[in-house]
Protein backbone atom coordinates (compact mmCIF):
# COMPACT_ATOMS: atom_id res chain seq x y z
CA UNK A 1 0.00 0.00 0.00
CA UNK A 2 1.51 3.37 -1.04
CA UNK A 3 1.35 6.65 0.88
CA UNK A 4 -1.07 9.35 -0.24
CA UNK A 5 0.58 12.67 -1.10
CA UNK A 6 -1.20 15.91 -1.95
CA UNK A 7 -1.61 16.72 -5.65
CA UNK A 8 0.78 19.21 -7.22
CA UNK A 9 -0.54 22.77 -6.70
CA UNK A 10 0.88 23.84 -10.08
CA UNK A 11 -0.26 21.13 -12.52
CA UNK A 12 -2.63 19.09 -10.29
CA UNK A 13 -0.70 15.85 -10.96
CA UNK A 14 -1.32 13.03 -8.47
CA UNK A 15 2.15 11.53 -9.05
CA UNK A 16 3.80 13.65 -6.32
CA UNK A 17 6.37 12.21 -3.94
CA UNK A 18 8.24 13.01 -0.72
CA UNK A 19 11.38 15.06 -1.42
CA UNK A 20 13.80 16.45 1.22
CA UNK A 21 11.59 18.57 3.55
CA UNK A 22 8.64 18.74 1.18
CA UNK A 23 7.03 17.31 -1.90
CA UNK A 24 7.97 17.28 -5.57
CA UNK A 25 6.11 16.73 -8.83
CA UNK A 26 7.81 14.61 -11.52
CA UNK A 27 5.63 16.03 -14.29
CA UNK A 28 6.28 19.78 -13.95
CA UNK A 29 9.23 19.81 -11.52
CA UNK A 30 7.46 21.99 -8.94
CA UNK A 31 8.65 21.59 -5.32
CA UNK A 32 6.96 22.79 -2.13
CA UNK A 33 7.49 22.36 1.60
CA UNK A 34 5.44 20.24 4.02
CA UNK A 35 5.01 22.87 6.69
CA UNK A 36 4.41 26.00 4.62
CA UNK A 37 1.13 27.20 3.21
CA UNK A 38 0.97 26.38 -0.46
CA UNK A 39 1.48 29.39 -2.70
CA UNK A 40 -0.72 29.07 -5.75
CA UNK A 41 1.43 28.91 -8.92
CA UNK A 42 -0.84 31.47 -10.62
CA UNK A 43 0.31 34.00 -8.02
CA UNK A 44 3.95 33.20 -8.73
CA UNK A 45 3.55 33.63 -12.50
CA UNK A 46 1.75 36.96 -12.13
CA UNK A 47 4.91 38.52 -10.68
CA UNK A 48 6.39 38.25 -14.18
CA UNK A 49 5.42 41.36 -16.09
CA UNK A 50 6.01 41.66 -19.83
CA UNK A 51 5.19 45.02 -21.39
CA UNK A 52 4.81 46.16 -24.98
CA UNK A 53 6.62 49.09 -26.59
CA UNK A 54 4.17 51.53 -24.97
CA UNK A 55 4.55 50.07 -21.46
CA UNK A 56 1.17 48.28 -21.47
CA UNK A 57 1.24 44.89 -19.75
CA UNK A 58 0.71 41.89 -22.04
CA UNK A 59 -1.08 38.65 -21.14
CA UNK A 60 -1.39 35.21 -22.71
CA UNK A 61 -4.02 35.26 -25.46
CA UNK A 62 -3.66 38.98 -26.28
CA UNK A 63 -3.40 40.29 -29.82
CA UNK A 64 -0.50 42.57 -30.75
CA UNK A 65 0.64 44.59 -33.76
CA UNK A 66 4.26 44.62 -35.00
CA UNK A 67 5.55 48.22 -34.93
CA UNK A 68 8.53 47.94 -37.33
CA UNK A 69 9.71 45.71 -40.16
CA UNK A 70 11.45 42.67 -38.66
CA UNK A 71 13.95 40.56 -40.64
CA UNK A 72 13.47 36.79 -40.33
CA UNK A 73 16.40 34.40 -40.67
CA UNK A 74 15.86 31.91 -43.47
CA UNK A 75 13.21 34.03 -45.23
CA UNK A 76 13.74 36.49 -48.06
CA UNK A 77 10.92 38.72 -46.80
CA UNK A 78 10.44 40.64 -43.54
CA UNK A 79 7.53 40.73 -41.14
CA UNK A 80 6.00 44.08 -42.06
CA UNK A 81 5.09 46.80 -39.60
CA UNK A 82 1.35 46.69 -38.93
CA UNK A 83 1.12 42.87 -39.01
CA UNK A 84 -1.47 41.77 -36.45
CA UNK A 85 -0.58 38.73 -34.35
CA UNK A 86 -3.39 36.99 -32.45
CA UNK A 87 -3.33 34.72 -29.42
CA UNK A 88 0.22 35.29 -28.17
CA UNK A 89 1.85 33.22 -25.46
CA UNK A 90 4.33 34.82 -23.04
CA UNK A 91 7.60 33.05 -22.26
CA UNK A 92 10.78 33.68 -20.32
CA UNK A 93 13.91 34.75 -22.13
CA UNK A 94 15.10 37.36 -24.61
CA UNK A 95 12.33 36.69 -27.15
CA UNK A 96 9.44 36.67 -24.70
CA UNK A 97 6.46 36.21 -27.05
CA UNK A 98 5.64 32.95 -28.85
CA UNK A 99 3.11 33.20 -31.66
CA UNK A 100 2.12 32.08 -35.14
CA UNK A 101 2.30 34.56 -37.98
CA UNK A 102 0.48 33.82 -41.22
CA UNK A 103 3.00 33.21 -44.00
CA UNK A 104 5.85 32.60 -41.54
CA UNK A 105 4.61 29.99 -39.04
CA UNK A 106 5.70 29.73 -35.41
CA UNK A 107 7.83 32.68 -34.30
CA UNK A 108 9.39 34.17 -31.19
CA UNK A 109 9.21 37.97 -30.91
CA UNK A 110 10.58 40.55 -28.51
CA UNK A 111 7.90 42.54 -26.71
CA UNK A 112 9.72 45.80 -27.46
CA UNK A 113 8.76 45.47 -31.16
CA UNK A 114 5.00 45.08 -30.65
CA UNK A 115 2.11 47.09 -29.26
CA UNK A 116 -1.11 45.74 -27.79
CA UNK A 117 -3.93 45.69 -30.34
Amino acid sequence: MSAQYPPCPKCKSTLTYDFNDGFACPECGYEWEHSKDIVEPDTIEKTRSIKDSNGIELHDGDSVVVIKDLPVKGFSKNIKAGTKVKNIRLTDGDHNIDCKIEGFGAMALKSEFVKKA
